[in-house]
């Protein structure tokens, strides 16, 4: 074999590994492969039971014979049926087969829908909200939502998905609005041996109370393994009008056991994450609504992913966690859980708590920013809009966000007023600055700077007061960039021309489905407002800036840019927030010519030029440097002396 063969051979090796990888079946589609060998197996064994009654009646020639074969089918059919089921399922073959029942329980806030096909949570209508076009809003139905507990028994792979439970209470609906109620499925494997799964519903909760428990299957269950697993697989709905901006905010979040909350980053068209220690609980978070599996105890581990449904016709994502929890070899074993099936409401959340009251976190769900933006938002913005939703009421979203505006915006007056001054100085000062520059050539830099500076001290000005007080500003502005969007206070609350404050609003919509790239399919009225009066601050503030900055082509063209980018973001962004900016900046507006009133610039000049001919007092870090520049110079002298 010549090296160009070789070199072939090796490229064609190449080609088909890369083929092999890049056709590889992702999650979902091996998931829908599991269910569909499992249809094919349920087949295959009626055919076997059809093509062996088939054999035995070709066979008998006799017609006599034949007939009482056939009077005899049904006894056959369930025998070979039963032999079969039995050598694919072991102990569990009695529940192989049945018929698919379901139960209902329900509260004032939920109304939950088991399946005795698997026992798993097949329904969950959350009673209190509507989608955005006011139908009932459905978390999942029918195939939305798939959990199983997987194991080895005796050597077969089970999983309880495709298994039969038994309804102990046999009652098919269970009202806990008045009273808590319990539903038990029970998952048969022979005499004295079961699987119990335990649902228990309290009123006025959004919480569903799971346990799972086995009995007498010690020897029977996972006996070369010390964990089994949870596959949960589910669907994210789409529920709100903003699609796009509602899947940005979807996503899967975990709680590493006593430790910090982390999330799959939700802008990728797919994602994979491994959490090889313990965990507290898994949540499928929507925008505003959520689906969390809470551990009494802990997750040993999981392996979580989900695909972006690209489509977003009736789904967002399709979600899925491998969950690995720890077996013993006891005849009885048991398995806590919770089911949060509810809004992402931050008080809500923030007050549900573990076994034993443990902390959990879950309103960390809540993407309310991090670091000190966070920090703004807890304990700043949301007690006072809570404050202010109590004394004006949930209903008047947007007098409160006009109020709670106009409250920032005086307790950041101060900060205001003295950037405003600082910038004043700062531009009475223009003049004397640009006699520097004049006496001092460019390419003596460093000297024109030591003058600036100087002259800066000998009047008394900062230059980076101007600064300093827009910096404290700035975690506030951000802050409510994270706070408007994640508050489910805003969601269908009305004001104006906006229907939903929660997301954009919109005056018109472009026909047959034309859409701006960047921008969106819609006009956002907020959005342009919010730009123009953006536009006009800026006017306002232009000769406001000091030297000979606000003159730079670069800034003349980020004047004009920045309104037109913050239409483009905020086309599609909550119209909440393109309310409070639209707010913020017509007050901005009204202080600027308010100041402008109060401050008389040559009042101000005059003062500067005054301070000139005060003594300036030393500081000691001054003196101190001086002492020790003499020091320098007195040595130096020395030195020259000796030579």
């Amino acid at each position: 074999m010549d090296k160009n063969q070789i070199f072939g051979f090796i490229i064609i090796l190449a080609l088909l590994i890369g083929y092999g990888i890049y056709t590889q079946p992702s999650k979902e589609e091996l998931a829908e492969m599991q269910r569909k060998q499992d249809s094919l197996k349920r087949a295959m064994i009626e055919q076997r039971i059809k093509d062996s009654l088939a054999e035995l009646k070709d066979s008998l020639s006799n017609k006599k014979i034949e007939s009482e074969l056939n009077t005899a089918d049904t006894l056959k059919n369930d025998s070979i049926r039963n032999r079969l089921l039995k050598s694919s399922f072991g102990i569990f073959s009695n529940s192989a087969y049945g018929k698919q029942q379901f139960v209902t329980l329900e509260n004032q806030k939920i109304k939950l829908k088991l399946t005795t096909k698997g026992a798993y949570p097949y329904f969950v209508e959350l009673k209190e909200f509507k989608t955005w076009d006011k139908k009932p809003l459905i978390l999942f139905d029918d195939n939305d939502n798939r959990f199983a507990l997987k194991f080895y028994s005796d050597n077969k792979d089970i999983s309880t998905a495709d298994l039969y439970f038994v309804n102990m209470q046999k009652d098919t609906v269970l009202d806990a609005s008045r009273q808590k109620q319990k539903v038990v499925l029970r998952l048969n494997a022979g005499e004295g041996k079961y699987i119990d799964y335990i649902y228990t519903m309290e009123p006025e909760s959004y919480l569903v109370k799971f346990d799972i428990q086995f009995h007498g299957l010690e020897r029977n269950v996972a006996s070369n393994s010390s964990y089994l697993d949870i596959d949960w697989n589910s669907k994210i709905r789409k529920q709100e009008k903003g699609a796009k901006w509602e899947n940005q905010n979807s996503t899967i979040y975990y709680k590493f056991y006593e430790d910090e909350v982390k999330y799959l980053t939700e802008t990728a068209d797919e994602k994979k994450e491994i959490a090889d220690t313990r965990l507290e609980w898994i949540a499928y978070k929507d925008q505003f609504f959520s689906s969390v599996l809470i551990a009494d105890d802990y997750l040993s581990s999981a392996e979580m992913s989900y695909v972006k449904d690209k489509t977003f016709e009736k789904y967002l994502k399709h979600v899925s966690s491998i969950i690995s929890v720890p077996f013993e070899e006891a005849e009885e074993q048991h398995y806590g859980f919770n089911y949060y099936f509810g809004p992402n409401d931050y008080d809500i959340l923030k007050n549900i708590k573990g076994k034993n009251g443990k902390k959990l976190d879950l309103e960390r769900m809540i993407p309310l920013g991090w670091g000190i933006f966070r920090w703004v938002n807890l304990y700043i913005i949301i007690p006072l809009f809570n404050a202010l939703g109590y004394v004006f009421g949930e209903n008047n979203m947007g007098l409160i966000i006009l109020i709670m505006t106009l409250i920032i915006k005086l307790v950041l007056f101060p900060f205001t007023f003295k950037s405003y001054k600082s910038s004043a100085k700062m531009r009475v000062l223009k003049p004397q600055i640009d006699e520097i520059n004049k006496r001092i050539p460019k390419e003596k830099a460093m000297e024109r700077q030591q003058a600036t500076m100087d002259l800066y001290k000998r009047v008394g000005v900062n230059p980076m007061g101007g600064c300093l007080p827009i910096l404290f500003q700035m975690p506030i502005l951000i802050a409510m960039f994270r706070f408007f969007p994640a508050s489910i206070e805003l969601r269908q609350k009305s004001f104006l021309w906006a229907k939903d404050l929660s997301t954009y609003d919109s005056i018109w919509t472009f026909p047959d489905g034309f859409s701006i790239p960047w921008y969106g399919d819609h006009v956002s009225l907020f959005a342009l407002l919010m730009a123009g009066a953006m536009l006009v601050s800026q006017l306002l503030n232009k000769n406001q800036m000091s030297g000979g900055n606000a003159q730079m082509p670069g800034m003349k063209l980020m004047l004009y840019m920045m309104p037109v980018m913050m239409v483009l973001w905020f086309n599609n962004y909550s119209a909440g927030l393109s309310y409070y900016y639209f707010l913020s900046n017509i007050i901005t507006i009204i202080q600027t010519l308010l100041i402008r009133r109060m401050i008389d610039e040559d009042e101000l000049l005059a003062k500067l030029n005054a301070n000139k001919k005060k003594p300036k007092k030393k500081s000691k870090w001054q003196q101190r440097i001086e002492e020790m520049q003499k020091i320098q110079e007195q040595q130096q002298k020395n030195k020259k002396r000796r030579r």
